[in-house]
């Protein structure tokens, strides 16, 4: 790696024994590679996220686009009058 810069991180006990246990193992071979690879995994994780919001606004101005809602109220009573209507007569 030509380009790096060093930095210095604070982690709690049992986090460093994770990266140690990484690299002893011999998955790895520094912290540093540990890292790298869980800062990747952080970075795809919010562009998921970013996507998923996105889409998530797309649907709402979708919604928003097909026109006037129908009050939820006026929804559930046409529901439960069809359903009322369904249901065996005792």
């Amino acid at each position: 790696m030509p380009n790096v810069e060093k930095i210095s991180i604070a982690l709690p006990p049992e986090m460093v024994s994770i990266v140690r246990a990484a690299v002893e193992s011999g998955e790895y071979s520094s912290t540093s590679e540990v890292i790298r690879e869980a800062l990747r995994g952080w970075k795809l994780k919010r562009k998921v996220e970013q996507l998923e919001l996105d889409e998530l606004r797309r649907l709402v101005h979708e919604g928003i686009a097909s026109g006037p809602g129908i009050d939820a109220e006026l929804v559930f009573s046409r529901l439960r009058a069809k359903y009322s209507e369904m249901s065996p007569s005792e």
